[in-house]
Order: structure tokens, then C-alpha cells, then sequence
């Protein structure tokens, strides 16, 4: 009997039984989605947190005083509550954000940590804001609202990461790469609470622009009077400037929202559930700080008609081919930007901006304001982002 090659000698060891050919689970991957809305939540804070960015001035205190100081004497459970609540979003985007490079439950120490220096980073630099308090109880209450989240952030994180019921949805419905859609199309509707000149109107940055360089050049500058040299329409001309912004604003954020669905979704279902979401959202806006009365005073015949021409150009490109949807999107975006910053600001919203209710809410008023800026340029950022290129 002839003896065995070399060559099948060698073969023979590398022979694996059937039983070990099942394929290896896949790797933990880290949620794009989670630190997306880490990065833009973290922007928020800061920005609510310095708001209104003026009169920065030093008043003979050291940044980190506060810490030795006593605990203030007047606080309110409002107070305590706001800071509580507005950390805990934070804590819980940081634990998911650091999977899987650290397990949710290892995640929470280094979390509430981060939140910790964030807190004391804000606190100290409001020490150079005569409008602003540091305050050592605010920190104390940003931490443990940062704790509470991270604690959340790990007791949810089965659905949220690998292998979730969530995470399964997300894949049978939303596309592989949608995790950066999903942070963005999901900011629409918190971008909405700030008044606007227009319906959907975002992006409007004549007055931000003028207060800044205002308090930069120490005298009054009203870039809205330079833009537009004092041009007045006519309540026609208002009318179909809120039409085409009320339109393009819609058309641009659900087709936003369309790329990230895959074919086999309820596309109709699915879009019309997140623009139902974003009405009920500007509706409770309207009666938290305005009136209950006035929950639907954003309704006009003007934003009635935009809402109709948006809704025909939705159903007519929802079967559109991608690269189409998203280069509509991107067009009708920037469209509504160029209006909503070219046209005179209306009456109407001027007089409705006087009874905006602050007070309490001046954090949270100066990081509405600065999404409803926001929004769109990361919108268009997103709809000319590489990552339509990839094949999903």
C-alpha cells in the first residue's frame, strides 16, 4: 500500500469537523447614532448653558470660587428638576456611545464623570456672564442627573445595542447607514419648539447674527435692515414666501427621513407617524409657552397651504430613486434657507416672539434657538455626506 503524501499529510490537520463550520457571531458595533446625538446634545448643553453669549466680562471672582462657596439660599425644586433632567439625557448617550469599547455597565463611572467635568467647565465660565449664577448646587444636581442617566443608559442598553429588539427593527426597516439620518431626521422635531417666521422655517440667522455682532462692536446692528434695505412686502408677498418655505421645509425633512427606510418598510405609514410627531410637538410648544388656547395658533392658510403643495411633492417622490430624493432634499433645504433669510421678518411673528414665555425657561429658550439654527445645515451636511455613495 503506497504511503500518504506530504502534501496530504499536511492537509489532513487542517480538516475541521462539520460541527465547527457554524459561522462566529458578528462583532459588537459601536452605534453611530448614539455618538452623533452625544456631539449634538453636548453642543445644546453648552450653548444653553452660555446663553445669551454677551457682556462677558471679568467681575473679580475666580472661575472655580463657587465650589467652596456656600450652597445657595433661594433655590426652587424647578430648578433642581431642570438640572436633574437636563443631564440625564447625557449620561445615558455617553454609556451607549462608549459600547463597545466599554461595556454599559463599566461605562457608568467614566460617564458620570465626563458629565461631572462638563458641569464644572459650564459652571466656571458662567463666572464671566453677569446674566448667569455659578453655582456649586447646580453642579451637584448636573451630576447626579448625569448618574441617573448613565444608570438608565445601562439598564436600557440591551435595546438600544447589539443584537436589541430595537436594533433589529432598525435593521429590518432603516438602512445600514442611517444611524447619522436618524440623529438628524430625529432633531426636526425638537427644532420646531422655537417660534419661527415660518412654519417650518429653520435655519433663520439674521437675528442671532445681529445680537452677536452688536455685542461684538458695542453698538446696535440690524443685519436685517442692511440685508434688505428696509423693504416692506405685501401680505401677498408674505403669503406665498410662507407657502414655498412651509413647503420646502416639509419636502426636505421627509425626504430626509424616506433615505433612511429601506423598500420594504411602510414607507406611507412611517413618514406620516414622524409628521404627525412633529405637529404634536409645535402643537405642545404653542400651549406650554404661549397658552393652552393657543396650542394650534401656528395654523394660517398660509402654512395650510404649504402643508398641502409638500404633501403632493412627498407622495409624488416617495418612490423616487434615492440619488433624486436626496438631491430634491438638499435643493428644497436650501431653498427654504435662502427665503426664510432673505424675506423681511412678518409682523405677526414679531408680535408673537413679545409673548414668548423666558423666565424659568431662559436655559432652555437660548438651546431651542440655536437647533431651530442648526437643523438645516446638518440636514444638508447629512444629505452630502459619503456615506450615500456606499452601497446598503
Amino acid at each position: 500500500m503506497p504511503a500518504p503524501s506530504d502534501s496530504a499529510e499536511r492537509a489532513a490537520p487542517r480538516a475541521a469537523p462539520a460541527s465547527s463550520a457554524a459561522p462566529a457571531p458578528a462583532a459588537p458595533v459601536a452605534s453611530a447614532f448614539a455618538r452623533v446625538s452625544l456631539l449634538v446634545y453636548t453642543l445644546l448643553i453648552v450653548y444653553a448653558s452660555w446663553y445669551p453669549f454677551s457682556g462677558w466680562r471679568d467681575m473679580g471672582l475666580g472661575p472655580f470660587d463657587y465650589l467652596t462657596a456656600r450652597l445657595p439660599y433661594y433655590w426652587t425644586v424647578f430648578d433642581v428638576w431642570t438640572n436633574v433632567a437636563g443631564y440625564a439625557p447625557l449620561g445615558a448617550l455617553l454609556v451607549l456611545a462608549m459600547y463597545p469599547r466599554i461595556r454599559p455597565w463599566r461605562a457608568i463611572w467614566p460617564a458620570t464623570l465626563a458629565g461631572v467635568l462638563l458641569s464644572a467647565g459650564m459652571e466656571a465660565v458662567q463666572t464671566y456672564l453677569p446674566t448667569r449664577v455659578s453655582s456649586n448646587l447646580d453642579l451637584l444636581t448636573n451630576a447626579a442627573g448625569t448618574a441617573l442617566g448613565a444608570l438608565l443608559g445601562a439598564l436600557c442598553s440591551r435595546y438600544f445595542l447589539h443584537e436589541s429588539r430595537f436594533l433589529l427593527v432598525r435593521r429590518r426597516w432603516f438602512s445600514g447607514e442611517a444611524s447619522r439620518g436618524l440623529a438628524v431626521a430625529g432633531l426636526w422635531p425638537l427644532a420646531l419648539i422655537y417660534p419661527q417666521n415660518h412654519l417650518f422655517g429653520l435655519g433663520h440667522l439674521v437675528p442671532p447674527l445681529s445680537a452677536f455682532f452688536s455685542d461684538l462692536l458695542d453698538t446696535p446692528i440690524d443685519l436685517a435692515t442692511s440685508w434688505l434695505n428696509s423693504a416692506q412686502l405685501s401680505a401677498e408677498q408674505y403669503w406665498l414666501a410662507d407657502v414655498i418655505v412651509t413647503a420646502c421645509g416639509l419636502t426636505g425633512a421627509a425626504l430626509l427621513f424616506l433615505l433612511l427606510l429601506r423598500r420594504q418598510a411602510p414607507r406611507r405609514r412611517l413618514v406620516a407617524l414622524y409628521l404627525l410627531a412633529c405637529i404634536a410637538a409645535k402643537s405642545l410648544a404653542c400651549a406650554l409657552f404661549f397658552a393652552p388656547q393657543n396650542a394650534f395658533v401656528w395654523i394660517s392658510p398660509s402654512a395650510v397651504g404649504g402643508i398641502m403643495l409638500g404633501t403632493l411633492m412627498i407622495a409624488g417622490l416617495i418612490w423616487a430613486p434615492p440619488t433624486a430624493q436626496r438631491r430634491i432634499a438638499a435643493l428644497a433645504l436650501i431653498l427654504s434657507l435662502v427665503v426664510t433669510n432673505a424675506v423681511p421678518a412678518n409682523p405677526y411673528y414679531l408680535s408673537t416672539l413679545e409673548t414668548w414665555v423666558q423666565g424659568k425657561f431662559l436655559n432652555f429658550d437660548g438651546a431651542a434657538q440655536f437647533l431651530s439654527v442648526l437643523w438645516p445645515f446638518l440636514a444638508i451636511w447629512f444629505l452630502f455626506h459619503p456615506v450615500h455613495r456606499r452601497q446598503v
